[in-house]
């Protein structure tokens, strides 16, 4: 993987290419390289490093041509190099091809082609596909879609991948299995744009087509795309009209994304809420549409037998989102008394679990596109489970994959590290919990009032706790010498806690550590010292007094405290070296408050320490393969 774009039409490709792989650059990578096909001329260019590393490789070279793939790499097989670098080239140099995923028998396939003659000079599994490719269209005498789909019916693993051959100079070929592509549709069929995600092509094309696993797509200039599948069957084309703000792309001003999108939030939380809740659409001064009970999810309505007859959810989950289920969890056992069980997603169909036809699981993922959700999707399905879908990419495979499900609606997320996307999936699960406990008659009338009036207060109160950002990037002055961080949280704070661990060590490269705060002393306590920076989550709740102990503990043992509290705790500002306060609110809407000054508070000490916190090094936005 990571990231994939291809043009064919009248424009020059290349200035197409390196604006949609820049567009990508948010999902991480290592290397880019780029493919022209201008006649009969196939020019390919590569470097390992940045897409501007790759303009400057292409600055003085031939970049003619209308049609083009390009693509950054995030290695898997073989370090970062310009020699492992996509696009690959057949063994005659007739063919280039671009590869996200992992080809699983690569192994296997590499072995016997170079018995047949074929040379390879990388190190990837990429390599072999465009071979092994080659190989079938000789072997066969066929056209070049018969000989990806012989090559890829002998292939295990993952992949999306994009193929120019110069011999065809008006045709590109496209196919996936579990990993995104979407091609977009310019006026007329006169152009077409090739893309792992919306982002890169929003601003050419409205329509767009999301590939179906072991699909092939054929596109001709001036023709109708054809889809057939890997028994060679026709597949109707389904087109669909994307609306993707363009300006959430931009940093808007924002030194970062990441900052950016820790700002958006409270406009990001209206938008989940808006036509959902009803106390926002009044705050907002829009009139609800068939609002019913204060909250109004779709999916309930259509699907409410399954939902309320389940004897037990099941949440699949991976990092961050992982974290928000673990506070799902809580939710929906406190509101709706149903069982819960939050497993991660890579770990679920490994360990061969109990799967019942009357269990609900719950699949959370950001992209809409993590590998290992989908795989516990396939498995959760196959075994007669209600799947729901809590993403943020309309049109991504979870979102296609499931039985149903919620969207977000935060809007595009660049940043690697997640923030508004966490808080969105806890706003739709407070709002799920909330729905089904007051359907279930375990939340009164009175009650679920209360509780929809105190959510939609939610974005203002984050507003409230972003203007301390100033005083939050002085703290963080003070914390950039740390080699090691413990986050500590009781309760609804727990997952927090975890999640402020997560952003920390995924953009400063701090190691940092969360726990909830009563095992601190069997074992964690151990690390206590003065270098030790203690951050704990102690905002108001049933624990409270326990955590000041947890605290008083830490104090005396030299550890420097930095403590998140509600407003107007005096208690705990005698104990911590650095509080933050947020506001008052419900104890299950308080991770919603909480986990901001974490993300702020990590941002900051990336940032001090010179880190590129957009994109960290080895991580990827969407992890497509296992």
């Amino acid at each position: 993987m990571c990231g994939i774009v291809g043009y064919i039409g009248k424009r020059e490709a290349y200035p197409i290419l390196i604006n949609g792989l820049h567009r990508l650059e948010y999902r991480g990578y290592d290397s880019a390289g780029v493919a022209l096909l201008d006649g009969d001329s196939l020019n390919v260019y590569k470097s390992k490093g940045k897409v501007s590393d790759l303009e400057e490789t292409a600055k003085e070279k031939d970049c003619s041509g209308t049609l083009g793939i390009a693509h950054t790499r995030w290695a898997t097989h073989g370090e970062p190099s310009v020699t492992n670098a996509h696009p690959h080239e057949s063994e005659s140099g007739n063919l280039a091809l671009v590869h996200n995923g992992i080809i699983e028998n690569y192994t296997i396939l590499r072995e016997q082609l170079q018995t047949k003659g074929y040379h390879f000079q990388s190190a990837t599994d990429t390599e072999v596909l465009v071979q092994l490719i080659e190989y079938y269209e000789k072997k066969h005498n066929c056209d070049v879609v018969s000989a990806v789909r012989y090559a890829l019916n002998k292939v295990i693993g993952a992949y999306a991948i994009a193929l120019v051959d110069k011999r065809q100079p008006n045709t590109l070929i496209v196919a996936r299995k579990s990993s995104p592509l979407v091609v977009g549709i310019g006026a007329n069929n006169e152009e077409f744009f090739i893309a792992s995600d919306a982002t890169p092509i929003a601003e050419y094309t409205s329509h767009v087509v999301y590939i179906d696993d072991e699909q092939i797509v054929k596109v001709e200039r001036g023709k109708d795309i054809e889809i057939s599948n890997l028994q060679a069957e026709q597949v109707d084309v389904d087109v669909k009209e994307i609306d993707v703000d363009l300006e959430m792309l931009d940093k808007g001003g924002f030194p970062h994304f990441m900052l950016k999108e820790i700002f958006d939030q409270p406009k990001c939380l209206e938008d989940c809420m808006r036509g959902r809740l009803e106390a926002m659409d009044k705050r907002l001064k829009i009139e609800p549409e068939n609002i019913q009970y204060g909250i109004n999810l779709s999916a309930v309505k259509q699907y409410k037998a399954q939902l309320m007859s389940a004897h037990r959810f099941i949440i699949v989950a991976c990092g961050t989102s992982w974290h928000a289920g673990l506070i799902g969890k809580q939710l929906f056992e406190t509101f709706c008394r149903i069982p819960v069980q939050v497993e991660y997603a890579s770990e679920f169909r490994y360990r061969n679990p109990v799967i019942h036809d009357d269990d609900v699981v719950i699949a959370i993922s950001q992209s809409g596109e993590t590998a290992d959700t989908l795989a516990a999707i396939e498995l959760a399905r196959s075994k007669g489970a209600f799947v729901f879908g809590i993403v943020n990419a309309v049109g991504s495979s979870i979102a296609r994959n499931t039985n149903t499900g919620t969207y977000i609606h935060v809007g595009p997320e660049i940043g690697v590290a997640s923030t508004k996307a966490f808080t969105g999936q806890l706003t739709v699960l407070t709002m799920l919990a909330l729905t089904l406990g007051h359907e279930k008659g375990l939340v009164s009338d009175q009650e679920f009032s209360h509780y929809t009036e105190e959510l939609s207060k939610i974005p203002s109160m984050i507003t409230k706790v972003l203007e301390q950002n100033d005083k939050i990037e002085n703290i963080a002055k003070t914390f950039t010498y740390a080699h090691n961080f413990m986050y500590l949280g009781r309760g609804w704070n727990f997952p927090v806690a975890l999640e402020g661990a997560l952003k920390l060590k995924e953009i400063s490269y701090i190691h940092a550590e969360g726990y909830p705060a009563a095992e601190m002393k069997h074992g964690p306590i151990a690390l206590i010292d003065a270098e030790m920076p203690v951050l704990f989550v102690a905002t108001h709740h049933q624990q409270y007094q326990k955590i000041i102990s947890n605290m008083e503990e830490v104090k005396a043992r030299g550890g420097r405290i930095i403590a998140v509290v509600t407003q107007g705790d005096e208690q705990v500002r005698e104990i911590a070296d650095q509080i933050i306060e947020v506001p008052q609110t419900e104890n299950f809407l308080a991770p919603l408050l909480s986990v901001i000054p974490l993300q702020l508070l990590a941002y900051h000490i990336a940032v001090k320490k010179g880190k590129n916190v957009d994109m960290p090094r080895n991580l990827a936005k969407s992890v497509t393969v296992e």
